[in-house]
């Protein structure tokens, strides 16, 4: 680390600074030869000033024709082709992260990490540029990332937590300066390198003001008329101390948030959405508790399915209703951060007691100690009072994440919850083994929720259960494979096993299945799913349609393909065959992604399940069908456009969606929404609504 003289971002390491620089070179692979030298060099640098850290990055490529852009959109996925990433562990706590991601193209990608990946924040948004430069000798970066971006502690010589991955996609090559695991990824800020020398920085106020002004003019489905507003509102972020944040939200409005991709629900459980919402999104990590995610290699499978069985805290519960109609919030505030060796955590929103729904107060305390090398215990607490009367719900709960040796975790959680007129039922829990490396993956967890536990604020699939979890799969790489491009076999196995309270089995959805991994990095796998469900009460499949009390047992036979993303043209296939209840099916879901160039990318998804049941219900089938056609003028103007047909719903609705970033973190959105049903005997007026909003975010 080096003091300089001002930079020019060009792209271009032609100052006296980045020549006098010493670089870090020599990365090693990850994929597809661990351990062995990287194929294409890198060369990286790293500068400061009393404001920014600089890197300088030369990513030399002896096939510069080769390499590949496709998406300059912010955000943009960066397993789909060329890119260098950073990873900032600015407390060195070797735990949590900023990692910023480029492409040779400029295109900029942002995530915040907690915990070593185990809680990823996608949606974390920062201040920082970059200018990047194509030659015949590769590509080449400049990337300013100003100190008031980033928390950490103040003062001289500290130490910070530093590592650099470069993908090189035509080769399906991951390269790291400090070696990573090819099991694992960049998250893992425990094996990352250490950067000194650097000096005291300026952070600055370390105060952001984000007013927005917003008009629109909406018609609901079948409505008379168009009702037209104009809505203001603020949201100022605070550094209370350099490491700990204060968010304040007054009137805030979501309008412009992406719609929600429809889902077929076949089963007769609540289905996840994830949270699209920016106030909720931003360190949303901090109040993670719950299921531990999988590490899955199936990262690009678009129809994989979301696995969280319970989340303690889930934010579509507030300001939202179960139809995913918004309920107005009036004011909200969140402080997170570290403080005193704690990572900290309190959030409170306010809906509006006016509103159709009843005003709520949603309350969440949420406290983690890092004990160990790279484990913690925590605590949480979560309230919804209502405001118009007595009525509440409240959670409390304590967990523990450890892990030992990399490959070994060990994680667990116990919860009880409160709610009026109910004494019993109330308490829920899970436990976890884990281990994973490169060749053996293993795992076994026992959820248990109680037949009355309840959270308002939460995500829970399933109360009155037991759920034993087991996972093994092995990961070989046989040498005589890769000359028909083959890289890792993946045979493995799943079973999910729910029983009551009592420990009467209820369901199992079994999986054993082989997967091969290609060296271009798309994906085969063919798989077998026993299935058995005990229905305890009727539950309706169709509003006409119906499973009566009794034990059901099937088995799905599965064929899952998806080809190389890199490539102009995509395809992603699952098929599915076999028995249905007491029924058969043939369901398909085919997804198609065309990319004519780096700007224009088009997206089409066809789910279709043709279920055939015996008498005296019928046959039926249900189509959903999506489309995504996306423009990318430049890294700053972005049009999407999101187009959904359901025969279920006879439903026909589109997202239109232009987003002008036209300075950081400040936007234009224009919106454009309509719902059309398609089954009614006589026409009624398309619901259409029409959005502009802009804000305008100012630094201190």
């Amino acid at each position: 680390m080096e003091s300089h003289a001002p930079i020019v971002l060009d792209g271009v390491l032609d100052e006296d600074a980045w020549r006098t620089a010493t670089p870090a070179s020599d990365f090693v692979q990850a994929e597809p030869h661990e351990g062995q030298p990287a194929t294409e060099r890198t060369d990286v640098r790293l500068l400061f000033d009393r404001d920014a850290l600089y890197i300088g990055v030369i990513c030399h490529d002896t096939d510069p024709a080769g390499i590949i852009v496709n998406d300059i959109r912010k955000d943009f996925v960066a397993g789909e082709q060329d890119t260098f990433e950073v990873i900032l562990d600015t407390f060195a706590d070797r735990r949590n992260g900023f990692v910023f991601v480029i492409n040779a193209a400029g295109a900029k990608s942002d995530t915040q990490i907690a915990n070593e990946g185990r809680d990823v924040n996608t949606s974390w948004d920062a201040v920082w540029t970059v200018v990047t430069k194509r030659d015949a000798d590769g590509w080449s970066a400049e990337i300013r990332i100003p100190f008031k971006t980033l928390r950490f502690e103040r003062g001289e010589d500290r130490v910070w937590g530093v590592n650099f991955s470069r993908r090189i996609r035509r080769k399906n090559e991951i390269d790291y300066w400090s070696a990573v695991p090819r099991v694992y990824n960049l998250y893992r800020a425990g094996l990352a390198g250490t950067l000194t020398g650097l000096s005291d920085a300026s952070q600055g106020r370390n105060l952001r003001i984000k007013p927005w002004i917003a008009a629109d003019s909406t018609r609901p489905v079948a409505g008379a008329s168009f009702a037209s507003g104009a809505h203001a509102g603020l949201d100022v972020k605070y550094g209370v101390t350099p490491s700990l944040t204060l968010d304040v939200t007054a009137k805030p409005d979501f309008a412009q948030a992406e719609a929600d991709e429809q889902q077929v629900n076949l089963t007769q459980f609540s289905l996840y959405y994830p949270e699209k919402r920016e106030f909720f999104l931003e360190n949303t990590g901090t109040f993670y508790f719950g299921d531990i995610p999988r590490e899955s290699r199936l990262g690009n499978n678009r129809f994989s399915a979301p696995e969280e069985e319970m989340l303690l805290f889930f934010s579509r519960r507030i300001g939202l209703t179960s139809l995913g109609e918004a309920i107005p919030i009036d004011a909200g505030a969140r402080l997170t951060g570290r403080a005193g060796g704690y990572g900290v955590g309190l959030m409170t929103i306010q809906t509006d007691p006016d509103s159709a729904a009843p005003g709520d107060n949603y309350t969440v305390l949420r406290a983690r100690r890092d004990v160990l090398k790279t484990s913690d215990v925590g605590a949480i607490f979560l309230s919804r009072q209502s405001t118009n009367s007595g009525d509440y719900n409240r959670v409390y709960g304590a967990d523990a994440n450890f892990r030992f040796r990399r490959a070994l975790s060990i994680n667990g959680f116990l919860a009880k919850s409160e709610t009026p007129g109910v004494a019993s039922g109330q308490m829920s829990g899970k436990g976890s083994i884990v281990w994973n490396d490169n060749f053996l993956h293993t795992q076994y967890s026992m959820l248990s929720v109680g037949d009355n536990f309840r959270d308002d604020i939460g995500f829970v699939k399933r109360t009155g259960i037991r759920k034993h979890f087991l996972d093994f799969g092995v990961r070989p790489r046989p040498e005589a494979l890769r000359k028909y491009g083959i890289r890792e076999l993946h045979p493995h196995t799943r079973y999910n096993i729910y029983t009551d309270q009592s420990n009467v089995k209820l369901t199992h959805t079994n999986h054993i299945a082989m997967s091969a991994f290609l060296d271009n990095g798309g994906i085969i796998e063919f798989a077998i799913n026993p299935r058995f469900e005990r229905i305890v009460a009727p539950f309706k499949i169709r509003p006409d349609q119906s499973f009566q009390v009794g034990q059901y047992g099937w088995t799905e036979y599965q064929l899952l393909i998806e080809t190389n993303h890199s490539k102009m043209a995509s395809l992603s296939l699952d098929l599915t065959t076999g028995g249905f209840w007491n029924g058969t099916q043939r369901s398909t879901k085919l997804g198609v992604v065309v990319r004519p160039s780096y700007h224009l990318s088009f997206d089409l998804a066809l789910q279709r399940n043709d279920i055939d049941l015996p008498v005296p219900m019928h046959a039926f089938v249900t189509n959903l069908v999506t489309s995504r056609i996306g423009y990318a003028f430049s890294t700053q103007r972005f049009l999407d456009t999101l187009l959904q047909y359901n025969t279920d719903l006879k439903q026909l609705s589109a997202n239109v969606r232009f987003d002008l970033i036209h300075r950081p973190l400040s936007d234009l959105f224009i919106v454009y929404n309509e719902q059309r049903l398609t089954d009614q005997p006589t026409p009624i007026n398309t619901g259409r609504g029409l959005i502009v909003k802009y804000t305008h975010m100012l630094a201190f």
